[in-house]
């Protein structure tokens, strides 16, 4: 999908949501996915799979069929390089720089020599009070361990006899 037409796309999912007058929450309740991947889904960074259609398009009744096939599409998952301006995203992206090193020893530690998938992965945005009553933020990102493996020529398939 051309520049323009993706952020024609994003605009009109934008604006559904928007009519329904629902939160990504409520429409993740609704649903039985998770909040972000509601966002996700109406950013068209995420795609739509067959089976959530139904209630996606009860939570959502101003989505069209084209919206709906669009959604279905594999996306193109990309970002705008400026978003890092953005406070929140400048914000998340200096907290896991900040955080990374010591997170990824814990992984090390727990697991072995591997990383966090991020296409098995799931993410919620939560908000809780904290101890002082105050509002907080709460993200979690849950996803499925993946170990390096040891490179040996016998196990790749491209170099096996034939």
């Amino acid at each position: 999908m051309e520049g323009s037409s993706r952020a024609s796309a994003i605009r009109q999912l934008q604006d559904a949501k928007r009519l329904s007058g629902k939160s990504c929450n409520q429409i993740a309740e609704e649903t039985g996915l998770t909040n972000v991947y509601v966002a996700q889904l109406l950013r068209r960074q995420a795609q739509l799979k067959p089976e959530t259609v139904p209630k996606l398009r009860a939570a959502l009744p101003h989505l069209t069929d084209d919206h709906i096939q669009e959604m279905m599409l594999p996306p193109m998952r990309c970002y705008d390089p400026c978003l890092i301006q953005e406070p929140t995203i400048y914000r998340l992206n200096e907290a896991v720089m900040h955080f990374g090193e010591s997170i990824k020893e814990i992984i090390n530690e727990e697991f072995g020599d591997g990383i966090m998938s991020a296409i098995d992965f799931y993410c919620s945005v939560d908000k809780v009070k904290g101890v002082d009553g105050k509002d907080r933020v709460v993200i979690t990102f849950d996803g499925k361990y993946l170990p390096y493996t040891e490179q040996k020529v016998e196990h790749m398939a491209s170099r096996r006899p034939s």
